[in-house]
């Protein structure tokens, strides 16, 4: 019964995470489109950004918060914000460089790959008998 919740605690935040880089994505979005000129204006980031804000306040509403999915959630709107922001700046140079971007995203990446047990190192049978 325990890994049944477990499991399910660990899709909601998933999904919490994954909601909070799609609202990073649209906020940059509309952003770009009123302070870029060679952006072009699209409803579907108004649709997206409603649906997803939606989804989390119902995720939000249907289970607490763990100890660390605001922070995490945080980094993963952040990515979201910048990753949009390099990508915008790829396809319009004469707007700016994409490398604070760049490196903003990939320092948020390590970061969340760290506090979410991605990026550990897992250990081998060689290293248990030498720890012994």
């Amino acid at each position: 019964m325990s890994s049944d919740s477990t499991n399910r605690n660990l899709k909601a935040e998933r999904k919490t995470y994954i909601l909070a880089v799609i609202i990073g994505m649209c906020g940059n979005s509309l952003l770009s489109w009123v302070t870029i000129s060679d952006v072009t204006f699209s409803i579907f980031p108004w649709i997206a950004l409603i649906l997803a804000l939606q989804a989390l306040y119902q995720e939000y509403l249907r289970q607490p918060l763990a100890e660390d999915v605001p922070l995490i959630g945080l980094a993963c709107f952040f990515i979201g914000a910048f990753g949009h922001s390099a990508f915008v700046k790829a396809l319009y140079p004469a707007e700016g460089q994409n490398f604070f971007a760049i490196l903003v995203v990939l320092a948020l990446l390590a970061w969340v790959g760290v506090k979410l047990g991605v990026a550990q190192r897992k250990s081998s049978p060689v290293d248990e008998k030498a720890s012994q």
